[in-house]
């Protein structure tokens, strides 16, 4: 007996649904695919990227790992970032956390999960960095909220810190960078008022090129 039949059964009747919608959209998704978006969030499962924006199929791009980290060094994420970028042409990069992040959870304790420690590093590098300001925070909850904001605000400066969006700008193409937080509480997206679409707007020693 196949196992996991109800997917398959859930997926027949949403293949269907979908064509009775719209006749034309899986033809048009075999042509390929053009999307104006990347997102770059969190495993989370509770977090349906395409979805929560009111988009279809087809319209994001989406890399996802655990809490959302965009390390410098990692080749899938510089992977899914040059594709996105150099060969589906888009547009808007979101960086997108969410409150109830079990990995930044995780980055707080002074404890062992295994091997993803290693991954949580990257948020516990941004804790020391900003450590002054979330020591003042007493409130353990708010403390873990503002982390989560700013993991971040650092995970989008780290994108565009990338040779790839700078040469982007080079190149004088319409690329800008966001970073939001998700709401699980209430199913909204919180603008972190972080909007870079420049080099001029990042630090000059993190700049690759001059950009006349």
């Amino acid at each position: 007996m196949r196992e996991l039949k109800f997917l398959f059964d859930n997926n027949r009747a949403w293949a269907q649904g979908q064509k009775e919608k719209d006749p034309e959209v899986f033809k048009r998704h075999v042509k390929g695919q053009s999307p104006n978006y990347l997102w770059i969030g969190c495993s989370d499962s509770r977090i349906p990227a395409n979805e929560m924006l009111g988009l279809e199929a087809g319209e994001v791009f989406v890399h996802r790992n655990v809490a959302n980290v965009f390390p410098h060094t990692d080749t899938n994420c510089l992977s899914v970032l040059e594709y996105g970028v150099e060969y589906l042409g888009i547009k808007h990069i979101i960086v997108c956390g969410h409150y109830g992040c079990g990995g930044v959870a995780a980055a707080m304790e002074q404890s062992q999960f295994g091997l993803v420690d290693n991954w949580l590093r990257h948020i516990r590098d941004v804790y020391f960095q900003e450590k002054k300001e979330l020591d003042l925070i007493t409130n353990k909850e708010e403390k873990y909220q503002r982390l989560i904001e700013l993991n971040v605000l650092y995970q989008t400066l780290n994108v565009c810190h990338t040779t790839i969006v700078q040469n982007a700008w080079a190149k004088k193409k319409e690329l800008t960078v966001h970073g939001w937080v998700y709401d699980i509480s209430t199913g909204l997206l919180k603008d972190l008022n972080c909007c870079i679409s420049s080099i001029d707007q990042i630090d000059e020693i993190y700049c690759t090129l001059h950009i006349s």
